[in-house]
């Protein structure tokens, strides 16, 4: 008697039964999977862009705005500051360095953004052609820039005014590319940089030529959207910030903290969405075993005749526990699968609104442990139903039918 091949049949047999506990054990181990994979995957992200960027000092208003739009390019900025405030920063024995930034253009969606060289040192970015930008008006793009783009070095292409596709292109003046970086899984991935100048020499087209024929613009009136800041030592954590906020028209805001209140936010939701999956897990667990409960009673005939022809009830035992364990093997892998569509679902939603991508889908370690979880489940939801074989009465049973 092959035990599979039988367990395999009854599986058959029982086909909408089979693919209820089969399918509820799928949904609640892809959603724990798909949990698990968002929530490494988004961690690693946030973690490693943060990296080195003790404070973010831009207008006032929302401190979590300011970080997202300022490390992580996914919001709109809060404002200009004056230039001067930011590099007065720079004077503070605290400090250790200041990258301004200066946004508010793009090109078909990627951000052009106007720094120095030290915000390219920061991320550890590398050019893969060419050369970095030495003048005004020209550009380093990102390798998920220059994908999508198809811009080559050497190509000139004109600017949107605003943080997406549809605004006005600025015509006048022509962006150069000289560089692109190679992937770095940075956010300069998809980023246009460029120098602070050349975004100031680009708006200021837009005003008044007379104005500027009259008046060169000073550095007193030049502005920048925000400055990244790392500090020396722990002092300039604890004073710097509140002077900040306290004495300038800037805010301060402190990445580690915005980031934190961020991920405890988005943890209720992914905490309850974790307890519903084990719910569903839970419910797949006394699928099967109502499923094998019934089974062994509509076939206690056909156990008693296989008992009298020789079978063991061990071996019986072990059929019907088979089946449970199939179905949550069969419940894993289909989780797992399911998991990776949704992963690469989202990633696409994520790649087309903010161009960061969560392609990783490896096995992580957790995933490993929930097998374990759900062929125990599987082993308790079966054995329990299946351990009646051993009080079946089997002369009893065949002089009923």
């Amino acid at each position: 008697m092959n035990v599979v091949k039988i367990s395999l049949a009854n599986l058959k047999e029982k086909k909408l039964n089979s693919f209820l506990s089969a399918l509820l054990l799928t949904l609640g181990i892809g959603m724990i999977s798909l949990l698990l994979l968002l929530n490494k995957q988004l961690d690693e992200q946030f973690r490693r862009n943060i990296r080195g960027i003790d404070m973010v000092v831009g207008a006032k208003g929302s401190p979590l705005q300011l970080i997202l739009s300022s490390i992580y390019q996914i919001d709109a900025p809060t404002g200009n500051v004056p230039l001067a405030e930011v590099d007065a920063l720079r004077k503070n024995p605290f400090v250790k360095t200041v990258i301004p930034l200066s946004m508010g253009d793009s090109y078909q969606g990627f951000r052009i953004v106007g720094t120095t060289p030290k915000y390219i040192e920061h991320f550890q970015a590398r050019l893969s052609q060419g050369q970095l930008y030495n003048a005004s008006m020209e550009v380093a793009i990102g390798s998920k820039v220059a994908a999508a783009s198809q811009l080559k070095i050497g190509d000139t292409f004109a600017s949107s005014h605003g943080l997406d596709a549809e605004g006005e292109a600025h015509k006048e003046k022509k962006y150069k590319v000289t560089g692109i970086f190679e992937t770095s899984g940075s956010v300069v991935d998809q980023l246009i940089l460029t120098r602070l100048s050349s975004v100031w020499d680009v708006h200021a087209h837009e005003e008044e030529h007379a104005k500027h024929e009259e008046h060169e613009e000073s550095e007193q009136g030049k502005q920048v959207t925000s400055a990244l800041v790392q500090f020396r030592n722990p002092m300039g954590l604890m004073t710097i910030p509140r002077q900040i906020n306290d004495n300038t028209t800037m805010q301060a805001a402190l990445p580690s903290i915005e980031i934190n209140r961020l991920f405890s936010l988005l943890g209720v939701g992914i905490e309850t969405l974790r307890a519903l999956a084990f719910i569903i897990i839970g419910i797949a667990g006394i699928s099967v075993f109502i499923s094998l409960y019934n089974s062994l009673k509509e076939r206690k005939y056909e156990m008693a005749l296989m008992l009298s022809m020789g079978a063991t009830r061990t071996r019986l035992f072990l059929m019907l526990l088979l089946e449970g364990l199939m179905l949550a093997v069969i419940g894993y892998f289909a989780g797992i699968i399911l998991s990776r569509v949704g992963l690469w679902l989202f990633s696409r939603a994520a790649e087309e609104d903010f161009h960061y991508s969560l392609r990783n889908f490896t096995i992580l370690p957790e995933e490993i442990y929930l097998f374990f979880a759900a062929i125990f489940i599987g082993f308790l939801a079966s054995a329990l139903p299946s351990l009646g074989i051993y009080k079946l009465n089997i002369s009893r049973t065949l002089a009923e039918e």
